[in-house]
């Protein structure tokens, strides 16, 4: 079977880490990206900059590639936008011919098998090749084999809904694809280029924006700047939670100053009136009322119906499990991560902290050779790093070469994540009481930033115990 490639799914950062890794080793690889480009998900969010700097968003297999050719890497210290973290790394990665080689874009792999084994056989399994199947440009598909199988393929594409039950709320599908940016409905997922592409969309506009993590963060700072050159936007917060502190964070003690700083930035926005605030807020029914949409829900405790004229959902995103189907998997069934890995992510568990180093062993499934690496892996767990992914994929290829020194030699240096921010945690949830430095509220000036005064805002008390 070794005269099989390894197969790659995704060709996203940590997809093409793991074929940089494969190929340092003399190994073959074959990558399959879906979109039309290799990190067609992080151009989606291109006009956003990343809270953490280059030297944690390049892996050290591919450094070594560039490195080798004459590319001259980033300062480390910089924060990208993910369009620079294209254009400076991901790009000139793969147009190295090396690299060249093995990449087959606009290829989605549709589902896994084993070559003449369904889930149910035993007998000859673990010998037998993979087979992939994939979908084409031509809409035609094809089947190719391979030794092992690594799926990088992310959760960008996959968003979660609006509505509060993990369900699409009732009418969600109708007002919105229910898919991520992009269309030209009323409902976007994911994080629109306010400033930019899709500042038209929203000038002017009543804006919903669902969500409490970084990305409705980035989200309603930005709608609020809009609406310094606009005053008749106004912006509506929906939260499932109360807890405002938690979003927030670490503010100066978060050990990613520009991750710190988006908090700092919100907690500015708010007291300055900027948003009226639905919290806590659980959306059950999104209609289309002539040229509005009419969003209900439970408001503490109580039904409350919000028109506005658009609606952003920013509620993170889950693994799309059914390519992986016909495989032998054993996923944790809270976060859908693998069962080994589930108890250092688990958001009802962890809040923030550090990310206990793992690599092949806790990733590791029943189906021999087959890998879940980057955000999938993480299954619904929203505290996912790249730095991490990296670490994943240099440690399963070590395990698939052979070489289980360097598979289980897993080292992680992360900073200290100082923030307690995602839509998965519960509201009450907070930081180990004695972690002083996560929770607590930031006792310095804020810097300004341009918001639009507050008599142009609709008003409302912020309802829970935040």
């Amino acid at each position: 079977m070794n005269e099989h490639p390894v197969a790659i799914i995704g060709g996203g950062p940590v997809g093409l880490a793991a074929a940089a890794h494969l190929l340092e080793r003399g190994d073959s690889a074959i990558l399959f990206e879906a979109g039309s480009t290799v990190g067609a998900s992080v151009l989606d969010w291109g006009h956003v900059r990343m809270f953490s700097p280059w030297r944690f968003n390049m892996d050290a297999a591919c450094v070594r590639l560039l490195e080798a050719t004459g590319w001259a890497a980033p300062p480390p210290d910089e924060l990208p936008t993910g369009a620079e973290l294209y254009e400076r790394y991901l790009r000139p990665l793969t147009e190295l011919p090396v690299m060249r080689g093995i990449i087959h874009s606009r290829a989605r792999v549709i589902a896994v098998s084993r070559r003449h084994h369904d889930k149910m056989k035993d007998r000859g399994r673990d010998d037998a090749p993979f087979v992939l199947r994939v979908a084409l440009a031509d809409d035609s598909e094809s089947q190719f084999l391979a030794r092992a199988v690594i799926d990088a393929s992310g959760t960008w594409r996959n968003p979660n809904p609006a509505g509060a039950d993990g369900l699409p709320a009732l009418g969600e599908s109708r007002s919105g694809s229910y898919q991520t940016s992009g269309q030209r409905q009323r409902v976007w997922y994911g994080i629109p280029d306010v400033k930019n592409s899709a500042r038209e969309r929203y000038l002017g506009k009543r804006v919903m924006v669902v969500g409490s993590g970084h990305s409705a963060i980035n989200t309603l700072l930005d709608l609020a700047r809009l609406a310094e050159d606009e005053p008749k936007t106004s912006i509506v917060w929906a939260l499932r939670g109360a807890n405002l502190q938690r979003i927030y964070g670490g503010g100066e003690n978060d050990a990613l100053p520009a991750r710190g700083r988006l908090g700092l930035l919100m907690r500015r926005a708010v007291a300055a009136g900027a948003m009226e605030i639905l919290a806590p807020f659980r959306i059950s029914n999104i209609n289309n009322h002539g040229s509005a949409l009419v969003i209900s829900g439970d408001l503490d405790g109580a039904l409350y119906s919000a028109e506005v004229e658009e609606l952003i959902v920013c509620a993170g995103a889950r693994p799309d499990l059914r390519i992986n189907r016909e495989l032998r998997l054993d996923l944790d069934p809270v976060v859908e991560s693998s069962r080994a890995l589930a108890p250092l992510i688990d958001p009802n568990l962890h809040s923030c902290g550090t990310v206990r180093p793992h690599g092949e062993a806790e990733l590791r499934q029943p189906e021999k050779d087959f890998y879940i690496i980057g955000m999938k892996s993480y299954g619904r767990a929203p505290t996912f790093l790249m730095a991490t992914g990296y670490e994943q994929a240099r440690s399963v290829v070590a395990a698939l070469a052979g070489d289980w020194a360097a598979a289980r030699d897993v080292q992680l240096n992360l900073p200290e994540t100082g923030v307690c921010v995602s839509d998965f945690t519960d509201e009450d949830a907070c930081c180990d009481p004695n972690a002083v430095d996560c929770c607590a509220p930031a006792p310095v000036a804020l810097e300004d930033i341009p918001l639009a005064s507050s008599q142009a805002r609709v008003q409302a008390p912020i309802i829970g115990n935040g």
